[in-house]
């Protein structure tokens, strides 16, 4: 797997340091960027452990046929 910046890492740093902007100016709506920022990082996340997951479930598979 990629390190903390990849996978999303980078958009769930960059929306954390939105979201802490938003909240020491009282700019509600860029804080709420952060947010989203960080919920589409952690999806990608996801994304690619569940990719990862299937490709090693196919390998183990064709493994098992041979």
């Amino acid at each position: 797997m990629a390190g903390k910046a990849g996978k999303g890492g980078a958009d769930k740093m960059k929306g954390k340091a939105k979201e802490m902007v938003g909240k020491v100016t009282g700019d509600r709506e860029t804080q709420v960027e952060g947010e989203i920022d960080q919920a589409r990082g952690e999806a990608k996340k996801t994304r690619a452990k569940a990719r990862e997951r299937g490709q090693e479930a196919e390998r183990t598979t064709r493994r098992d046929r041979s």
